[in-house]
């Protein structure tokens, strides 16, 4: 359980993210309201999933799973442009924390 509970607080930090960013430094509303409920879920789920997991593993996965899908939204949607060293990169990314998830 404390796995997938800390997936799901990876994309919520990518989630809280994105919309920090969108928040023009908190003047828009609807971006600053995402970004406050995202990053108190992302951080309450990976405070539950630290409950059972290695803080460091638990962690590099938030970590990595969250940086992941902010660039690869970022780059789908077109406000950063997409590279093939870019995508090599967050292979690697992606790599390690799948090796997190199997030697742990």
């Amino acid at each position: 359980m404390a796995w997938l509970v800390l997936i799901i607080s990876g994309v919520l930090e990518a989630v809280w993210a994105t919309a920090l960013g969108k928040s023009d430094g908190f003047t828009r509303l609807a971006p600053t309201v995402v970004f406050g409920v995202a990053i108190a879920a992302s951080m309450a789920g990976l405070a539950y999933a630290m409950r059972t997991l290695p803080v460091g593993t638990a962690y590099a996965v938030w970590v990595g799973i969250g940086a992941s899908l902010t660039v690869v939204y970022a780059m789908a949607t077109g406000t950063e442009p997409a590279s093939l060293l870019k995508i090599v990169f967050l292979l690697m990314i992606v790599g390690g924390v799948v090796g997190l998830k199997l030697v742990h």
